[in-house]
């Protein structure tokens, strides 16, 4: 592996975080509020560190090798984690670095978890970056890259299978830096669309963006303390329950339903396996709600469906306590977490579509201890699932389990209750955002130990990284040349 190929492209990743900046800023000058040298310092530092490191370190070759793009695509993410947290702390809304880096990591890999207080008081510009980072992290940083950065497009598919969310890597063009494009194009337009929408159910514009960031992200920062709560307004909650649904989709499903193809969503079978999800977990909670609190079902419903589509989506957006809900419906939610979007969505978690292989693999199990000599391959629709896929699936459920039993084990040694340990560790490793107990959706993660949220730091960056992309660089055999 050569070191320098991958410093020359982080220093490029830098240049590109450092343009993004350029948007708060402006932003601060839209609303003459005070701190503009907050943000041209941090473009100063990130830019700078782009460009030295693009000058100190060349690219041994264009053609990128595989353990060239886990590194790039790990430590990326770790490097947009410490840089993109410079405006927090030069406008100083932290002091502290782990509180800075705790919100940047939950705005890039789009979990919403926040340790941000009084967050109405803030000004436009950090409300704007906060929001910004989640949406820049949904599609991907890395896949960004690839899009606006041609020559990255030789070798690219090593970064594009270490980033993209899911088993398999879904190629829409011959070319990965089409296929980059493509997905990004049609991102921006879904999330136009839904600016549009928010702005006619009476949202100003910079909250309209701000929403639209994170929904299409399915992130769930909110400019508002109260979250989706604060509006009161059944369309607006339809409208971001309908576009998180969106954005828990797989967005190759997106473009073929915009070529044309509009039958491509109800014959795959993971967005049927989402959608029966979906469909079912909501009827459950609105019969519970409607049988225990909320005497109204339409009512009961109407909560139900958005809290619902934004767990199961990992986006986090609430409009009401739902720590207040009945032991089922929070059973419920936390089980969704686990389960989350769709592969190639922006979500988070397991994924729909290993969940889905799991129990495929299961039934065979099942079926083949009463026909041991049967030869049953385990399918996804016409696609036979390779056994190399069916062992990958099984060793990150494995490892998604293990990290989350050992991170809860963790915050519970700090003296933190069982119910806060286990949902702040479910709802950072799965990108979702609100908890249980003292983590809840009335709470934040402000109050938590510092260790506590660097571990929840590490939690976020492995659950958007599916495991493997970070953990492989604790193997001494992968630096090894």
């Amino acid at each position: 592996m050569s070191l320098s190929t991958v410093l020359n492209l982080l220093g490029f990743l830098n240049l590109l975080l450092a343009g993004s900046m350029a948007i708060p800023l402006l932003v601060n000058w839209i609303y003459d509020e005070p701190h503009p040298g907050a943000f041209i310092s941090s473009i100063a530092i990130t830019a700078l560190s782009g460009l030295l490191m693009m000058v100190l370190f060349k690219r041994s070759s264009r053609d990128l090798t595989h353990r060239e793009g886990f590194a790039i695509v790990a430590l990326g993410w770790v490097n947009a984690t410490f840089f993109g947290s410079l405006p927090y702390l030069f406008t100083g809304t932290f002091t502290s670095l782990a509180n800075a880096c705790f919100e940047t990591a939950s705005g890039f890999t789009t979990t919403g978890s926040t340790v941000l207080t009084g967050i109405e008081k803030h000004a436009h510009a950090i409300l704007f970056w906060r929001s910004l980072t989640q949406w820049l992290g949904g599609m991907g940083i890395i896949l960004l890259s690839l899009a606006v950065l041609p020559f990255l497009g030789v070798g690219g598919m090593q970064l594009y299978k270490a980033e993209v969310p899911g088993p398999t890597a879904d190629k829409l063009r011959p070319r990965i830096s089409q296929t980059a494009r493509i997905l990004w194009e049609v991102y921006i337009l879904i999330s136009a669309a839904e600016v549009l929408v928010l702005l006619l159910g009476g949202m100003n514009l910079f909250d309209s963006l701000c929403h639209t960031f994170t929904t299409m992200a399915t992130g769930g920062f909110s400019p508002k303390n109260e979250s989706i709560e604060f509006y009161k307004s059944p369309f607006l909650e339809y409208a971001i329950t309908f576009f998180m649904f969106v954005a828990g989709a797989n967005f190759s499903l997106h473009y073929r339903f915009l070529k044309g193809n509009f039958k491509t969503l109800w014959q795959d079978d993971e967005f049927r396996f989402y959608g029966s999800v979906a469909v079912l977990a909501t009827l459950i909670v609105s019969f519970n709600l409607w049988s225990s609190i909320h005497k109204d079902f339409l009512h009961s419903f109407r909560l139900a469906i958005f809290q619902v589509v934004s767990i199961l989506t990992t986006t986090g957006f609430t409009t009401t306590d739902f720590e207040k809900w009945p032991p089922l419906s929070q059973y419920l939610l936390l089980f969704l977490m686990f389960i989350g979007g769709c592969a190639g969505s922006t979500g988070g978690a397991i994924k729909c579509v290993r969940i889905l292989i799991l129990l495929k693999q299961a039934v065979r199990e099942l079926y083949q201890l009463v026909h041991p000599r049967a030869v049953l391959p385990v399918k996804l629709g016409k696609k036979v699932i390779s056994a190399d896929t069916l062992q990958g699936i099984w060793g990150l459920t494995f490892l998604y389990l293990l990290i989350f039993s050992l991170a809860s084990l963790a915050l519970s040694m700090m003296g933190l209750d069982i119910l806060t340990s286990i949902s702040a560790v479910a709802t950072t490793l799965g990108n979702v955002g609100p908890g249980l107990g003292a983590v809840g959706p009335t709470d934040n993660f402000a109050h938590l130990p510092p260790a506590a949220k660097w571990i929840l730091t590490v939690c976020m960056l492995a659950g958007r990284l599916e495991i493997y992309t970070l953990l492989i660089l604790l193997l001494p055999e992968f630096w090894r040349k």
